[in-house]
């Protein structure tokens, strides 16, 4: 399979396309679940609560983070993870204009 350039692309395709990467994980979905659940922020409960190691865990916060969905505040020595609010309208709303601009058409 050849490489896509990413110029061939519309910033608001790269920006779903990089969000649903992020949640095509379910342990990244267990995370996004129990944060918006405790409508808190969550510093070493996370583990407890999703039953994987520290350095997974990690890893997960780190991509979610990376796309902006979730943020970390240094609360000594932990960060402690919330949602970011914003992030999470501005990716919902995007979600739901994709699906309502292009309904599923019968086919075959």
């Amino acid at each position: 399979m050849g490489s896509h350039k990413k110029d061939n692309f519309t910033e608001n395709q790269l920006e779903i396309a990089e969000f649903a990467k992020a949640l095509s994980n379910p342990a990244r979905i267990a995370i996004l679940e129990y944060l918006i659940q405790s409508e808190s922020c969550i510093c070493g409960e996370i583990v407890n609560e999703i039953g994987l190691a520290q350095a997974t865990i990690s890893q997960h916060l780190k991509a979610l983070k990376n796309i902006g969905i979730i943020q970390g505040n240094i609360s000594g020595t932990k960060t402690c993870y919330c949602i970011n609010q914003e992030k999470w309208k501005e990716i919902q709303e995007k979600i739901s204009v994709f699906f309502k601009t292009y309904p599923i058409l019968k086919c075959c």
